[in-house]
């Protein structure tokens, strides 16, 4: 790898799924003051809503993620057009 490309504060971080709490170590320019146990190490944590391993597209399966509440926000505007 080349040398002094990288921006400062480029290090190890763990990026966790929280629709299913997976976790996986990458590195990032992030700041965070959130920290996790990961392998035996100390790591910056950096929280996700949806990642590769919770995706409809990549897991083949189709799953709701609703966080704010925008499907049923949705539902209640439109739902009664959509019924026939």
């Amino acid at each position: 790898m080349k040398k002094e490309i990288h921006p400062a504060g480029y290090r190890p971080v763990v990026f966790k799924d929280m629709s299913n709490g997976e976790c996986f170590l990458s590195q990032s320019t992030c700041n965070t003051k959130d920290t996790i146990e990961f392998e035996g190490e100390t790591y910056p944590l950096i929280k996700l809503e949806i990642s590769n391993t919770s995706h409809p597209f990549y897991t083949g399966k189709a799953k709701l993620v609703d966080t704010a509440g925008r499907v049923d926000k949705f539902m209640s505007r439109y739902g009664k057009t959509l019924k026939k």
